[in-house]
């Protein structure tokens, strides 16, 4: 399958490691800022900017979102949400040293990084990441357009809503819901459910 990629920063060089390992993909060229058309990330050329997009992607190609997310999904969703309505092919990405189970549920432009667990009866929604050696427990739900960075573990029957960023290292107690739009420092600990649109860090007690 060829591929476009949309977005030019560090998590782009991420996937790329990923689509790599997993094989099958030929990696066409990189969507970027306009600043950076014409150079290089890891070997594959950024060919035009977002304001290109149409120029290179056509319905029924393949193009994925490589935009990171920390304090917003804004762009990663605006960038997912215009690849819908273009009617591109968008692929969920699967390292090979990531585990998901047969009885859970990862929608489209959806990426599991290196060493990420996804559960039995976990469902994840549409462009999230589940980042390197994330944990996603039996029973959760993650909303889409949201970020579960590196070593998370969302405890089993965890709810997280839309548009959400959970920070590398955080915990997140069994059954406890996380509204959407919520951004949760590394490290944190979340006893209690967060309400919508909340910033929070250490220990979430409610």
């Amino acid at each position: 399958m060829t591929l476009y990629l949309l977005g030019a920063g560090g998590h782009c060089r991420s996937v790329i490691d990923v689509i790599e390992t997993i094989g099958g993909h030929t990696i066409t060229g990189i969507i970027g800022q306009a600043d950076e058309v014409d150079t290089e990330i890891m070997g594959y050329s950024v060919c035009g900017s977002d304001a290109d997009l149409e120029k290179f992607v056509s319905p029924g190609s393949s193009a994925f979102v490589t935009v990171g997310q920390i304090k917003s999904a804004e762009l990663r969703q605006a960038l997912f949400e215009k690849l819908l309505n273009l009617d591109i092919d968008i692929p969920v990405l699967i390292s090979p040293h990531a585990h998901l189970s047969a009885h859970s549920d990862v929608r489209v432009g959806t990426i599991l990084m290196h060493g990420s667990v996804v559960n039995s009866c976990a469902e994840i929604g549409n462009n999230c990441i589940i980042n390197s050696m994330a944990l996603v427990e039996h029973d959760v739900r993650v909303g889409d357009h949201s970020h579960i960075a590196t070593r998370t573990t969302l405890n089993g029957g965890v709810r997280v809503g839309s548009s959400c960023f959970i920070g590398s290292g955080s915990i997140v107690k069994e059954g406890v819901s996380i509204g959407d739009s919520v951004v949760i420092g590394a490290g944190s600990l979340i006893l209690k459910d967060v309400p919508a649109e909340s910033f929070v860090t250490g220990v979430f007690n409610g």
